[in-house]
């Protein structure tokens, strides 16, 4: 037998996107529901629990062999001892308390760079805690995935925003929202110039740069936009050579396909194009 992960289950993941929930919360200044959601469900839970367990794996690398089999089977041994109706059941209630506040779809999106150790761990618990026959060979790979990770001498580059995650996560719920604040003052501080649609397009870049789909949407949304004032502007617009100059933008201004990521040159292009509409507004009054 086959046990299928499924991210709806996992306890790493759920708090993870949680604590990213909650800073895209802070950061477009609203107040974070999954604050509180985190709080009631991670806390003296079994959840809360089990999380520890996915903690204690993921936080670790650059271990010996030795060393990082030892703390696998512990961490297997320990997961036997966890109550697993009052988990399952705390799970169930702990998604239908997000779909209250959020986007089920768009939650799920976030790409998390230890996705592969996430899966790992969840798949070896359920299956140290099944009592059907679970295939060996599914066994071995999650154990070799976590070995691998457990033994790595370098931490990635762009796995280091993890960890600040990671930190504020284990802070109380007050530290965190300071933190939160004051990344937001500084933001806020550093393009104090920018008008509000620039510093809207700054924040939404920020805020779901880790979910490509739903960056993309808001990059093509922003461009057509930008079009339609454009277009506007230009019938208004009694130079010539200016009319040529918008027109040649406005072929410049194409929706992002399938296949196309967006950028950092995308996010500079668009506010660039902001900063051409401000212009042609106070020309045109």
């Amino acid at each position: 037998m086959l046990i299928k992960h499924s991210k709806f289950k996992n306890t790493g993941i759920l708090f993870e996107l949680l604590v990213r929930q909650i800073t895209a919360d802070t950061l477009s200044g609203k107040e974070s529901k999954a604050t509180g959601i985190l709080k009631n469900y991670f806390n003296k839970t079994e959840l809360g629990r089990e999380y520890k367990l996915y903690d204690s794996l993921l936080k670790r690398t650059n271990l010996t062999e030795g060393k990082a089999e030892t703390i696998i089977n512990t961490i297997l041994e320990s997961s036997k001892q966890l109550n697993r109706s009052a988990l399952k059941r705390q799970k169930y209630n702990l998604i239908n308390e997000i779909k209250k506040y959020y986007n089920l779809e768009e939650f799920f999106k976030t790409k998390l760079p230890n996705y592969k150790a996430h899966a790992s761990i969840y798949t070896l618990i359920e299956a140290y805690s099944s009592d059907k026959k679970i295939s060996h060979e599914q066994i071995i790979e999650n154990k070799l995935s976590l070995l691998e990770h457990l033994t790595s001498s370098t931490i990635k580059k762009e796995n280091k925003k993890e960890e600040v995650f990671e930190e504020l996560s284990k802070q109380d719920k007050e530290t965190r929202i300071l933190a939160y604040k004051i990344l937001l003052e500084k933001f806020n501080e550093k393009y104090s110039d920018f008008s509000n649609t620039k510093k809207i397009i700054l924040k939404e870049y920020i805020n779901i740069v880790d979910n490509p789909v739903k960056l993309k949407e808001f990059y093509n949304t922003k461009v057509n936009e930008i079009k339609t004032k454009l277009s506007k502007l230009n019938k208004k617009t009694k130079n010539q050579v200016t009319k040529i100059k918008i027109d040649e933008t406005l072929n410049l201004l194409i929706e992002l396909d399938k296949s196309a990521k967006v950028n950092n040159d995308h996010v500079v292009n668009l506010l660039q194009y902001c900063d051409l509409l401000e212009e042609l507004e106070l020309a045109n009054g």
